[in-house]
């Protein structure tokens, strides 16, 4: 349960995890070593020079207090200061008000003061506000003892060069791990493009680099990659001598029934073989796809204009629409392939419909062409059966148009082939359907 919590904020990505796994044993790693240098070296090394000063000033303290008159302390001051090293003075008849001024950050500060205040049993107030050195008054019997001690006196002058070494150490071997992982992580993000992009139906360069691991996984996925084109080369070629095995025969008996009597049941045997030759270019195009064809550039909105203008030679009323596609856009697609579902979408639209819309909109990653009609639609509970290859909801109807219930499943097939989609709803506009055809960019 705690991991499940505590998972939401782990780095999603594998460079960010594996820097992750590096960095945070560094990070904890240095707070720990600062917090023992701190408290067991630092703080402890303080306390003992604080303690011998402290031993000194008790001294001074107990030579003050002796004394019978102010003039004999003072005299006894002078012979202590140049032994001890000290600034002191001698303030007859002052008191004491015990008490520590240090800043929030100076935690030698309260370490001193509370060695001082445990050596010396006098009042003793202690100003810390100086850097440089801590300025004491010690209360005795005749007056009070003024001390300027040097800071360096009563802890490490430079504590924090080894701070400072730790941090610097810790930024370099970060950096160093960065650019390693970097490295590291280069070669999975080539994997995960080419692979992608094979998705998409296109074929980049890649080369297997980086750990052992990973040069396997790229070359096994080269080896993947080159079976399926192989595959789907093999079958276009075999499909493509098919096609030409099975119209031969039609093309035979077309010219048979040509050269016999023009009576009604020629004409019916005509019309027979006419659609025959409809299904059997649909199945085909179907089996066949697009193997062969490459990706390439290709202007979105011209290839739709091209599609509207043979859509009105057969007689069907089409309009096109272009939104926030500016002029000379160019994006990576199989033009014949797009250009073949684009026609199936609005031969589908036409054949159910007598007006037909197609809009070109272009977002920041994808290319959409939405064609609309005027038809009855097809209901929600529907959709999902009108992509299935040859499905035909209306069931009574007969193919004698030629329709076999291919047309949306060769859009879709078309639209995975680029890594996209294809989507059916309702039509605002026109009232009918509504198929997106959405292509990454």
């Amino acid at each position: 349960m705690a991991f499940s919590s505590l998972r939401r904020f782990l780095p999603r990505s594998l460079f960010g995890r594996a820097l992750a796994i590096l960095l945070v044993p560094i990070v904890v790693l240095q707070l720990v070593v600062g917090l023992v240098f701190f408290q067991r070296h630092y703080l402890r090394v303080s306390e003992q020079m604080s303690r011998s000063v402290a031993y000194m000033l008790a001294y001074a303290t107990a030579q003050l207090d002796s004394s019978d008159t102010p003039a004999e302390a003072e005299l006894r001051l002078v012979a202590l200061a140049r032994p001890l090293g000290l600034a002191m003075r001698f303030e007859p008849g002052k008191g004491v008000t015990p008490g520590v001024r240090r800043d929030f950050f100076d935690f030698t500060g309260a370490v001193i003061a509370e060695t001082f205040r445990e050596a010396i049993v006098e009042p003793v107030a202690i100003d810390f506000s100086d850097s440089r050195a801590a300025v004491l008054e010690i209360g005795t019997r005749l007056g009070a003892l003024h001390v300027e001690v040097p800071r360096d006196r009563l802890s490490v002058a430079n504590p924090h060069q080894l701070l400072v070494l730790m941090i610097l150490a810790a930024i370099i071997l970060s950096l160093v791990a960065v650019i390693f992982l970097r490295n590291q992580v280069r070669p999975i993000r080539a994997l995960a493009e080419a692979s992608d992009e094979f998705g998409k139906g296109r074929s980049v360069p890649f080369r297997p680099t980086g750990a052992e691991e990973v040069r396997r996984a790229g070359a096994a996925f080269l080896s993947m990659r080159a079976r399926l084109e192989r595959q789907i080369e093999q079958r276009t070629q075999m499909l493509s001598g098919v096609s030409h095995d099975l119209r031969s025969p039609l093309t035979r008996m077309k010219l048979t029934l040509a050269m016999m009597d023009d009576c009604e049941e020629t004409r019916d045997l005509s019309q027979d073989v006419d659609q025959m030759e409809r299904m059997l270019g649909a199945f085909l195009a179907f089996a066949r796809g697009d193997g062969l064809e490459t990706t390439a550039p290709a202007d979105p909105v011209s290839l739709a204009a091209a599609v509207v203008e043979a859509a009105r030679r057969e007689g069907r009323q089409v309009r096109l629409e272009a939104v926030d596609v500016p002029s000379g856009t160019m994006i990576p697609m199989r033009a014949g392939a797009v250009g073949r579902a684009l026609s199936n979408l609005v031969g589908n639209g036409a054949r159910h419909g007598s007006e037909v819309l197609i809009t070109v909109r272009l977002a920041p990653r994808t290319v959409s062409f939405i064609v609309e009609d005027d038809g009855p639609g097809i209901a929600e509970a529907d959709r999902g059966r009108a992509l299935q290859p040859f499905a035909r909801l209306d069931e009574a109807r007969t193919p004698s148009d030629g329709n076999v219930g291919l047309g949306l499943s060769i859009a879709l097939d078309v639209a995975r082939s680029h890594g996209g989609s294809l989507e059916l709803g309702d039509s605002l506009e026109l009232g009918g359907l509504r198929a997106i055809l959405r292509l990454p960019r």
